[in-house]
């Protein structure tokens, strides 16, 4: 069981919690662009977006290592070193997916060529071979943002309005075979699609829509996935627009029985975070109104790995707004619902007090990139039983140079080097009582990216056994004082230092204390 209310789940957690991937940052190929989308088949990442080259880890741009890579690439998961996957894209890619059977990769995106040939805003590769599929090259006549396929049919969404000469609003369906349309799968929607996600016979769609098949959906419904008739949808995560204030899905992912998804709002308040339903009724298990637009989601077991740029997750019982605006662009929480919201409800919401997840342990930090202009850091999420990836524009990871890509890993592989916050561990301050004649020091706790409980020793003078230890957790907003009576000084005057460590030894050490005695 997941405890009520926030979860104190890190990469060494209380028994009852998930575990996180460690907050350290893997060395991973970079790039000198944005990654849009991005899937896992076994050991290697398919990544694609808007970017012409990449370089090893380590490496600055222009660097002789560096190799040209056009909007999409391939790269190992468990060294983040490139494969020899080369392909070229003529425009940026928007989706990446692949089949069931993972014999394949689709991508989507604006793109009118991949090597040179034509293949207009859908294509497909061979996993094994790692060659583009020459015979499927259906005609989309504008963006293709959204893609799910089975093993037989590739069904996908964006905003256009022709496939193969063939009339269709918004969504489509081929065969892997050889690309020819179905002529029975049509549904429309009333604006851009922009996920799909498919739980057995049903295709899950999102983005930014009002209506499905001429019916109020708004923003996530389900569709036949034989005939494209609406199917069973009963949840309403995503509020009806108002003017030009509205609510979008941004992804999907199905995990064992249930569908999570990523939004955006546009408009104060307007619903930013993520939700999970029943994949087969589209009944709410829960909605999380953190404020700060969501674009990625992945599950990995019972943990929910997002890409955004959150700014208050009151809802959660978690960090609240801050003033200045403060952002956390890389999330985790439980996939199971853990108590009720405790925050009011976004604009325009369907929901209050509804069922929440709580929010986990875990905290890397992920710069603001400037290529797309739009000042964000991570766009995709993706991994398997081991890792987490992410792909963006942010141009540093926990300080460190790291563009575009980066891996992250469960304790059991990481180096598990991320460890307490220096600059935050606050200097402590002696005091004396002339009554008791004993010292008092106090200090402002730090906090650590991926552990919660932290142990802080106390150190007199210029020793390096501890004469006593607090154990205290802590998180980025709430930093506690904390204090320790040293019972047994010496006559004369001395100084304290304090030691923090994390359950996996890294520690930071305070300066000194004022003198007492």
């Amino acid at each position: 069981m997941v405890p009520a209310g926030p979860a104190a789940a890190d990469t060494a957690p209380p028994e009852g919690t998930p575990p996180t991937v460690s907050a350290d940052p893997l060395p991973t190929v970079q790039v000198n662009g944005v990654v849009w989308s991005m899937t896992t088949v076994g050991n290697t990442v398919y990544a694609t977006g808007n970017f012409t080259k990449a370089r090893p880890a380590g490496t600055a741009p222009g660097s002789s290592k560096e190799v040209t890579r056009k909007n999409i690439l391939a790269f190992d998961i468990r060294t983040g070193n490139l494969t020899s996957f080369n392909h070229s894209l003529n425009g940026q890619g928007l989706r990446i997916v692949r089949s069931p059977d993972g014999k394949r990769v689709y991508v989507g995106g604006e793109f009118t060529t991949v090597d040179g040939k034509a293949h207009s805003r859908l294509a497909a590769f061979d996993t094994a071979t790692g060659k583009l599929v020459a015979g499927f090259a259906p005609k989309v006549s504008n963006k293709v943002r959204a893609i799910a396929a089975t093993n037989k049919w590739v069904f996908f969404g964006g905003n256009f309005f022709n496939v193969n000469g063939k009339s269709r609003n918004r969504m489509a369906a081929v065969l892997a075979s050889n690309g020819a349309v179905s002529d029975s799968w049509k549904p429309t929607a009333d604006d851009e699609v922009f996920a799909m996600a498919i739980s057995g016979s049903r295709v899950i769609v999102g983005g930014r829509f009002q209506q499905l098949n001429g019916g109020a959906k708004v923003g996530v419904g389900a569709l036949n996935g034989s005939n494209g008739a609406t199917a069973a949808w009963s949840s309403r995560p995503i509020p009806t627009r108002q003017g030009s204030k509205f609510s979008y899905v941004t992804d999907l992912t199905v995990s064992g029985d249930t569908v999570y998804g990523s939004a955006n709002g546009e408009g104060f308040h307007w619903f930013d975070g993520r939700f999970a339903a029943k994949a087969a009724t589209g009944e709410l298990v829960w909605l999380d109104n953190c404020y700060g637009a969501s674009y990625g989601v992945f599950a990995q077991g019972k943990s929910l790995y997002s890409v955004s740029h959150a700014h208050d997750c009151s809802s959660l019982g978690a960090f609240p707004e801050t003033d200045p605006q403060t952002w956390h662009r890389a999330l985790a929480e439980t996939t199971a619902a853990t108590g009720k919201d405790q925050a009011p409800p976004g604009s325009n919401s369907n929901y209050r007090r509804q069922p929440v997840p709580s929010l986990l342990h875990w905290y890397p930090t992920l710069a603001m990139g400037t290529f797309t202009k739009q000042y964000q850091a991570a766009w995709a999420v993706t991994g398997n039983s081991e890792y987490v990836v992410m792909g963006g524009e942010f141009p540093r990871v926990n300080g460190v140079a790291q563009q575009g890509l980066v891996r992250f890993v469960t304790k059991a592989k990481a180096p598990n080097k991320a460890g307490p916050v220096k600059a935050e561990l606050g200097t402590p301050k002696a005091s004396r009582s002339m009554v008791t004649k004993k010292n008092t020091i106090s200090w402002k706790a730090t906090w650590d990216m991926d552990n919660e409980n932290l142990t802080y020793e106390v150190l007199r003078d210029n020793g390096t056994t501890p004469i006593g230890t607090v154990k205290k957790a802590s998180n980025f907003w709430t930093k506690p004082t904390l204090t320790f009576v040293d019972e047994n000084a010496p006559a004369g005057a001395h100084t304290y230092k304090i030691r923090v460590k994390d359950p996996f030894g890294i520690a930071v050490t305070s300066p000194a204390s004022n003198s007492v005695g």
